[in-house]
């Protein structure tokens, strides 16, 4: 584990998967549990199905049920899937299955260089987000505003241009952490500083001030990107795109009703 919270993820092989569905007590085996989460989902025509299991002594373990006939399916081809490609380890294999397993080669999820098309693509996707932030600012509605400013464009569109960054440096060989886990010990501090003053509170003003933050922020890492790769920054659109932004602040207030 990398840390005293870090998960375990455990893929758990059987013949057939009912009985360990009809019957969960093999989960309590370690010790009892105190929260769950189930999930399922189909692979190469298998479905498969997710037991997390938090346990009241603070470990937590991520279960995924195959079947036999999906481990085969993968060990017959070359290319593992992700979550074995990133390394894996056989705890019991009674019956040979994975001797034939390919080696993982810590690959997977490492960002590919992004082709001219795919970083305009991202870029543009970004001010398209602006536009949502905006109008849910302007008309008070902070569910909404705060969706497209955090989970869109901090956590997925800035957060993807900030990796790429890093990639550059890296020769496009390091792994990101899930969810921008990571960010902080690679960037330099003045930049995390800035990346940090994008997250504010509930306030309507505040999170103006922070979404201009946040343009500027993009423009100067996305357009360092588009240097290093030999593209080029819209930075028409993005002048654009700050003038609808503020022509949308500065409207008169909604009218409400009473």
């Amino acid at each position: 584990p990398v840390d005293r919270l870090s998960d375990h993820d455990v893929i758990v092989v059987v013949s057939e998967t009912r009985p360990f569905l009809d019957n969960e007590e093999w989960l309590e085996v370690y010790g009892p549990p105190l929260v769950r989460f189930r999930d399922s989902q189909v692979r190469e025509g298998s479905e498969t199905y997710a037991r997390l299991v938090l346990y009241e002594d603070g470990t937590k373990i991520d279960y995924t049920l195959w079947p036999a006939a999906l481990l085969e399916k993968v060990a017959a081809v070359p290319c593992l899937p992700d979550e074995l490609d990133v390394g894996y380890r056989v705890l019991l294999d009674k019956d040979g299955l994975t001797h034939h397993l390919a080696p993982p080669t810590h690959t997977a999820h490492i960002p590919p260089r992004p082709s001219e098309a795919e970083y305009l693509a991202l870029v543009e996707e970004f001010w398209w987000e602006t536009t949502y932030v905006a109008k849910s600012l302007w008309r008070n509605e902070l569910f909404p505003a705060k969706y497209s400013f955090d989970a869109v464009i901090k956590f997925d569109l800035l957060r993807r241009m900030l990796e790429w960054s890093i990639e550059i440096d890296h020769d496009w060989s390091l792994k990101p952490g899930n969810l921008g886990r990571g960010l902080k010990e690679r960037l330099s501090p003045d930049l995390w500083v800035q990346v940090e003053s994008t997250f504010i509170g509930p306030a309507v003003e505040e999170n103006w001030e922070a979404l201009f933050r946040t343009a500027a922020l993009f423009r100067t890492i996305a357009s360092t990107v588009a240097t290093r790769l030999g593209y080029a920054y819209p930075f028409d659109l993005d002048r654009r795109m700050v003038r609808y932004l503020s022509q949308v602040k500065d409207l008169e207030p909604r009218a409400t009703t009473g």
